[in-house]
C-alpha cells in the first residue's frame, strides 16, 4: 500500500489524528504534494460522497472524514503552490438572514472546499447586502451559494438572489441554492443557476457550474 493510499483510507475513515502523520511520511518519500491532494484527498472525498448519496454512510462519518482531510491540508499547504488547493476558484456560502441553521452550510463548505475550491464562509443570518458586499471584496469569486432551512426563510433566500440577479457583477457568477425546504421548482422560480439536495451534490453541482 502507498502512503498516498495510506492517507486516502485515513481520510475514509475520518482518523483526523492520525492523517497528518501520514501526509508527513508521504512527503518524506518525496510524493508529490498535488498528487497527494488530488489522490489521497479529493478523490477520496468524492467517494465519501458518492457513499453519502447512496445511503451507505451518513451525516457523521461524513464530517469526520471532511475534518481528517482538513487535518490533512494543514500540513500540506506549505508544499503546495499558493492557489492549487483553491485551485478551482472561490465560492462565497452563507445561510440566509433570519436563519441560524449552519450545520448543512459547514458540510457544503467542507464539501467544496475538498473538491478544490477556496470557501469564503459568511455565516448564518446574513443579509443581501453582506453577501453583495463580500462579492465586491471578492470579485474573483465563481459561485454564490446560499442556504434556507426554514420555510420562513425562504422569501429571504428568494430576495438574496433577486439582489445579485439585479447585479451588475450577475454574469459573472453562478448562484446555487439548497437547504431541507428548497426544491428545484423554487430554484428555478427565484432565478437561481443551480441546486442540491445533499452536501456530496453540492460539490459535483459546483464543479459542473465553474465548468459550464
Amino acid at each position: 500500500m502507498s502512503k498516498i493510499d495510506e492517507v486516502a483510507a485515513l481520510v475514509e475513515k475520518g482518523k483526523a489524528k492520525l492523517v497528518g502523520a501520514a501526509v508527513q511520511a508521504a512527503l518524506d518519500e518525496g510524493a508529490d504534494p498535488v498528487t497527494i491532494l488530488n489522490e489521497g484527498m479529493i478523490k477520496t472525498m468524492g467517494i465519501v460522497g458518492d457513499k453519502f448519496k447512496n445511503g451507505e454512510i451518513f451525516v457523521p462519518e461524513m464530517l469526520v472524514a471532511a475534518r481528517a482531510m482538513k487535518k490533512g491540508v494543514e500540513v500540506l499547504k506549505p508544499h503546495l503552490a499558493s492557489g492549487s488547493t483553491g485551485a478551482l476558484g472561490k465560492v462565497i456560502i452563507a445561510t440566509v438572514a433570519g436563519d441560524l441553521h449552519d450545520i448543512g452550510k459547514n458540510l457544503v463548505a467542507m464539501m467544496i472546499e475538498s473538491a478544490g475550491f477556496e470557501v469564503i464562509d459568511l455565516g448564518v443570518d446574513v443579509s443581501a447586502a453582506k453577501v453583495l458586499e463580500a462579492y465586491k471584496e471578492n470579485p474573483d469569486t465563481k459561485i454564490i451559494a446560499l442556504s434556507a432551512l426554514l420555510t420562513t426563510t425562504m422569501p429571504a433566500l428568494k430576495d438574496t438572489v433577486a439582489a445579485i440577479n439585479e447585479s451588475e457583477f450577475r454574469d459573472k457568477v453562478k448562484v446555487m441554492v439548497g437547504g431541507a425546504p428548497i426544491t428545484q421548482e423554487f430554484a428555478d422560480e427565484i432565478g437561481a443557476d443551480g441546486y442540491s439536495d445533499d452536501a456530496a451534490s453540492a460539490a459535483s453541482l459546483a464543479k459542473k457550474l465553474v465548468a459550464a
